[in-house]
């Protein structure tokens, strides 16, 4: 029997990266003051139509209920926080909502991306503000910091700022015009120049503004770097984004630089726009994230506003695997192996004990060989051998799988104070 197309099972080691990911991002959130929540994986058809259009019926899982209601699989956790936060009118602002979890996609499958595949996601929601965005932007950069990931790299921009540049260009102001050349520029780091040129001539857009649009979109550097490549008092928001960098300086988030080609091609943004990669991976973007005000009026609420974060954890998990990065699953596990069939008693009341003490501890429950046992103890950190002759005395073998020394410890000791003797880090 075959999965669905774009789908999979995600197996002990891979869950085991996603629950790591999670829970580093759980602990910022708590660090950060983020209220975690779970929005419903299902929405009506209409609320995610407010984010994209009709349109978006080609990229989700939608489908008809028993109650003949237009029902959809969430696409991402954004759209399901703000129908949430636009809903409670007596929500205290600022007001900080994260979340983690499974969305759907009926996109093409791809490294890294299965048509159902995990994000975390962090929003502020309030008056519209800098530090609503430098904050997102801190917490993306702290969790890289917390799973270890090193040469990150966080490109900022402005929609704003992008989009004077384009009307300024084409000598228009007619939004269609300006959302469609956002969408070719969104696309120059996944598309070659020559077929977005191409796509965008048949539209009949002049060639000569397009490839003007598109060297405008090659430029990226510190604030200094920008302003000797170009002639920034023509553009729009240019001081937003100026302040925008420096109280990230002020915060300590150095990793952070301008890049005009980062516009987030989505209509919905309206503000400050960032993406993080790994400069050393062709993997595109870890995290995506700015201010979506048009978001929060769609859903009726004109008094507040939003800037939020999600990132895609499978990625994450590559880019970890790419730099090396193997989570610690070991460092509290420990392993009660048994020499005969007569010990196998003793072994699983120690084993239950040790569980009782909220120390994890794996047994082999098939009866299986010293040898073929010694597959458990692999995980653990500790190995505890139940042997005839040790346990005539009262003793069991105690051994250090890390460094491989071993010696005899006694079984009341051991079951009086399990954590001091084993000397774990336990939950």
């Amino acid at each position: 029997m075959e999965l669905p197309r774009g789908m999979r099972d995600f197996e002990g080691q891979e869950n085991a990266g996603i629950e790591h990911i999670r829970s580093h991002f759980k602990k910022l959130s708590d660090l950060y003051g983020f209220s975690f929540m779970d929005p419903s994986p299902m929405e009506l058809l209409s609320t995610l139509e407010t984010k994209s259009g009709p349109g978006i019926r080609d990229e989700i899982y939608h489908f008809k209920d028993k109650g003949d209601r237009e029902v959809a699989l969430r696409f991402d956790l954004t759209m399901g926080l703000t129908r949430y936060a636009a809903s409670q009118k007596s929500m205290r602002l600022p007001a900080k909502i994260s979340a983690f979890g499974g969305v759907f996609r009926y996109d093409e499958p791809q490294k890294g991306r299965y048509r159902y595949f995990h994000q975390w996601d962090a929003e502020v929601y309030g008056k519209s503000g800098l530090e609503s965005e430098a904050e997102i932007i801190e917490v993306t950069s702290r969790l890289f910091d917390s799973l270890l990931l090193k040469d990150i790299t966080i490109d900022v921009n402005h929609r704003n700022l992008a989009e004077s540049y384009i009307n300024k260009v084409f000598d228009s102001k007619d939004p269609e015009l300006v959302a469609d050349i956002l969408r070719a520029v969104d696309k120059i780091a996944k598309k070659p120049k020559e077929q977005i040129l191409s796509e965008f001539q048949e539209k009949g857009y002049a060639t000569e503004k397009l490839e003007k649009i598109l060297e405008f979109s090659q430029i990226k550097g510190t604030i200094t770097e920008v302003e000797k490549a170009f002639d920034v008092s023509q553009l729009e928001s240019w001081d937003e984004l100026k302040q925008l960098i420096d109280s990230l300086d002020n915060r300590g988030v150095s990793n952070v630089r301008i890049n005009f080609g980062i516009v987030r091609g989505l209509d919905y943004y309206s503000g400050a726009v960032f993406e993080a990669f790994d400069k050393n991976s062709t993997l595109g973007a870890l995290a995506g994230g700015g201010r979506y005000d048009t978001l929060t009026k769609a859903f009726g609420r004109e008094d507040i506003g939003a800037a939020g974060v999600a990132g895609g954890v499978e990625r994450i998990m590559l880019t970890m695997q790419e730099q090396k990065i193997i989570p610690e699953t070991n460092q509290s596990r420990v392993a009660v192996l048994y020499i005969n069939e007569d010990m196998q008693k003793v072994a699983h009341s120690i084993t239950s004990l040790l569980r009782l003490n909220s120390i994890p501890t794996d047994i082999d429950l098939a009866g299986r060989n010293m040898k073929k046992q010694m597959d458990i103890a692999s995980r653990a950190k500790f190995a505890i051998i139940v042997g005839p002759q040790e346990l005539e005395n009262g003793n069991v073998v105690l051994k250090d799988m890390t460094n491989g020394t071993e010696g005899t410890i006694s079984i009341e000791k051991l079951t009086e104070d399990p954590k001091s003797i084993l000397n774990l880090e336990t939950p």
